[in-house]
Parts: structure tokens; C-alpha cells; sequence
């Protein structure tokens, strides 16, 4: 050959074992990046369902402890009711001006009452209405004459509700149909 020939043949790429390790390496390190991008979306999604089963946890617990503080003041104004109507009858006995113990007596009603308010606590005042079985237990029946059939004309014990909870229903009479 010629130095001519030789010029013009093209020369010839010899890949040196140096090239080819560092494609594997570029395919190993791809491959490895995907898997490790997937590993981290899977751990994402793990975390997410984990804050999510949390937050439903907090909620549904914040839940229970209000419907349980809501039924312990429940149990506690039920308890007073009888308190209360103590206090009534003592009030509804004759008087004597003048009775100090008579105006404590006054007094303590109307800070009972006043507490009872701000727990959202009314009384079931429905004489003359229409009797109601879901909140008065009728225990007598009265006459035409004391008022329109089916309605409420005496009440001997006041019921009571806390919000939308009863915690007493009313005995009353009720005028027969």
C-alpha cells in the first residue's frame, strides 16, 4: 500500500474496554435510577395513605371525645334535675316575708337556672299544645272540659332537652280524644 491508499482508507474505531464499561455503567445507572424513582413513588403514596388513615383517626377520636364530654354533661344535668325540682317545691311552699331562707332558696334557683341556660338546657313547657309522645309521658287522662281533645291541661313534673337530646320528658295530663 501506498501512502496514498493508506490516507484515504478510513480509519478504523477500536471501542478500548475503558469506552464499553462506561455504557454499562450509563444502562446500569439508568436502570437503577428508574427502579430507585420507583421505590420513592411507592414510599410517596405509603406516606400519603399513612398521613390520610391519620387524619381520619384525629378526626373520628376529636369525634368520640365531644360525643362523650356532650353525654357526661348529659349525665350530670340529669342528675341536678332532681335538685331543681327540690328547689321548685320549695319555692311553690307558702311564704313568710321577710324569710331569709326563702330568698336563698330564690337565690340558688336562679343560679341553677342560669347554668342550665348556658348548657343549652329548656324546659318542656307545652301546656295547652298538642300532646307530644316524643317528649311528655302522659300518666292521666282529663276531661272535655278541661281543654281541646288531645291537647296537654296539666303538667306535674317539667321535661327538659339539652340542645336537641331529652333528658326528661314531661308527665302531664292530657284531655282524652
Amino acid at each position: 500500500m501506498n501512502e496514498q491508499e493508506m490516507t484515504q482508507q478510513e480509519p478504523e474505531v477500536v471501542e478500548s474496554p475503558v469506552e464499553e464499561t462506561a455504557q454499562e455503567a450509563e444502562v446500569i445507572d439508568l436502570a437503577a435510577l428508574t427502579a430507585a424513582a420507583a421505590k420513592a413513588d411507592e414510599y410517596l403514596a405509603m406516606a400519603q395513605r399513612t398521613q390520610a388513615d391519620f387524619d381520619n383517626f384525629r378526626r373520628r377520636n376529636e369525634s368520640v371525645r365531644a360525643d362523650a364530654f356532650a353525654e357526661g354533661q348529659r349525665t350530670v344535668v340529669k342528675a341536678m334535675l332532681a335538685v331543681l325540682d327540690n328547689l321548685e317545691r320549695a319555692l311553690a311552699a307558702p311564704a313568710v316575708e321577710g324569710d331569709a331562707l326563702r330568698t336563698g332558696v330564690e337565690m340558688t334557683y336562679k343560679q341553677m337556672m342560669a347554668a342550665l341556660e348556658k348548657l343549652n338546657v329548656t324546659v318542656v313547657d307545652r301546656l295547652g299544645e298538642k300532646f307530644d309522645p316524643n317528649i311528655e309521658d302522659a300518666v292521666m287522662q282529663g276531661s272535655t272540659d278541661e281543654g281541646e281533645p288531645g291537647t296537654v291541661c296539666a303538667v306535674f313534673q317539667k321535661g327538659y332537652l339539652m340542645g336537641d337530646h331529652l333528658l326528661r320528658a314531661a308527665m302531664v295530663k292530657v284531655v282524652a280524644d
